[in-house]
């Protein structure tokens, strides 16, 4: 008998390259920031309602990203997602002042809102229970690490050989590609040519049932306390993690003098940092599940290990030079892999897969609206003092989501499934 196949890796491989596309496209505006706001003649505060206008779209179509996506289908509605925001990665290319750079932004931000919500019930669909934290982690936060790793110095060197237009074509044209790739080979384990019979009974004996089942009303999930729970952590969280992407090249630029190169040198190592704590973070948790912890235990303990890392993220105000500046930071990084990874799969651990990319876009909204009004908030700050008081909040904020999770996401059991 042939054993079972490996299909569901290649599955979580194209979802990792989706996630990894989605955060390199939307970096290519902040690497090439020091370049592109003096040839469009725009301030730091105009760079920041760009930012926004990206994460104001975002933050509104994580929700309705998913949505659409719970109620469509993984398929078609993660496809239709990447080839939106490639079109609208092609239009930056005609950028000639500040207000259409920032409408290219807003549609960048509506394609890519449904890019995580997809990837998250895509690994549901296709791996059991005792894969599922590892096949998270390198879908969506591994992806959009090794995203934001290439960026810097690929956007860099992009722009060197055909400008910095041409930059955002070459973006577009992968996208292109994936979306292609996508429709070829993705379908539902069920009716997949590409597993055998083996590999769907491995797959639909080891995860929870879900097929027939209807997405929760959207109301039923807001009024639960752990739906809360994740919500309000990510609004204290994501503006993290959007301050690294955005602003990072402006600060070494800023305050530490680096030149474009320098910044494609080093702005990688906090994305690289992230991306192998994301595969670790999955990995360690699985661990603990396959030697008897109960899931969301798992994954909650191992947030808390991440959380109590972050405060060393400090540093870096007192480091001598921008590498070592960098490098602390990495450490905040390198904790936010464990950190999200593990919390996109407790969400899958807690909620049935027919809802949970309504609640991973419900979650991610109030992360795009913490990353909307922070972004707008950094951009005066900047202007008006430094970076230094950012750096002091980002550092003490995970402790702070930490409390949150453990005092709202109690449930150690899945929610049940609506079948009527």
């Amino acid at each position: 008998m042939k054993p079972a196949t490996r299909f569901r890796w290649v599955v979580a491989g194209l979802l990792f390259c989706a996630s990894a596309l989605s955060f390199f496209d939307r970096q290519v505006l902040s690497v090439l920031a020091p370049r592109i706001l003096p040839d469009l003649e725009l301030t730091n505060i105009e760079y920041a309602q760009a930012v926004s206008a990206f994460t104001l779209a975002y933050s509104v179509m994580f929700t309705v990203g998913g949505r659409i996506i719970d109620l469509v289908g993984t398929r078609l509605g993660l496809g239709l997602s990447v080839a939106f925001w490639t079109v609208a990665s092609l239009l930056h290319a005609v950028a000639r002042s500040g207000g259409q750079l920032t409408a290219f932004r807003f549609l960048l931000g509506v394609g890519e809102g449904g890019c995580f919500p997809g990837a998250a019930k895509g690994i549901l669909e296709w791996f059991p229970k005792r894969e599922r934290a590892l096949a998270m982690g390198l879908a969506t936060t591994g992806g959009s690490a090794i995203g934001a790793v290439l960026a810097p110095p690929l956007i860099v060197a992009a722009s060197q050989s055909v400008g910095w237009r041409g930059a955002f074509v070459l973006t577009g044209a992968i996208g292109a590609l994936w979306v292609a790739a996508w429709f070829l080979l993705f379908r539902k384990p069920e009716e997949s040519r590409f597993a055998n019979a083996l590999e769907r009974e491995l797959i639909l004996t080891g995860r929870d049932a879900g097929g027939k089942e209807k997405p929760w009303p959207v109301a039923a999930l807001a009024a639960r306390r752990e739906v809360w729970g994740f919500v309000l952590t990510r609004f204290l969280l994501d503006p993290v993690f959007y301050f690294y992407m955005f602003w990072i090249p402006q600060y070494l630029s800023r305050e530490r003098g680096a030149s474009l190169e320098e910044i494609g040198r080093l702005s990688w190592i906090p994305f690289l940092t992230l991306g192998i704590s994301s595969l670790l973070g999955g990995g360690v948790s699985d661990r603990l599940v396959s030697r008897g912890w109960n899931p969301p235990r798992a994954r909650k303990a191992v947030m808390a290990g991440a959380a109590f890392l972050t405060p060393v993220s400090i540093l870096a105000l007192r480091a001598p030079d921008s590498f070592w500046a960098v490098t602390l930071l990495g450490v905040l990084m390198f904790a936010h892999g464990f950190w999200m990874t593990n919390y996109m799969t407790l969400i899958g651990d807690l909620f049935p897969a027919s809802s949970v990319a309504t609640v991973v876009g419900l979650s991610g909204t109030a992360g795009g609206i913490g990353g909307f009004l922070s972004s707008l908030a950094i951009g005066r700050i900047v202007e008006a003092a430094s970076f230094a008081p950012v750096f002091l909040v980002c550092g003490v904020l995970y402790p702070v989501g930490l409390a949150i999770i453990l005092a709202t996401v109690r449930r150690e059991e899945r929610l049940p499934g609506r079948v009527s």
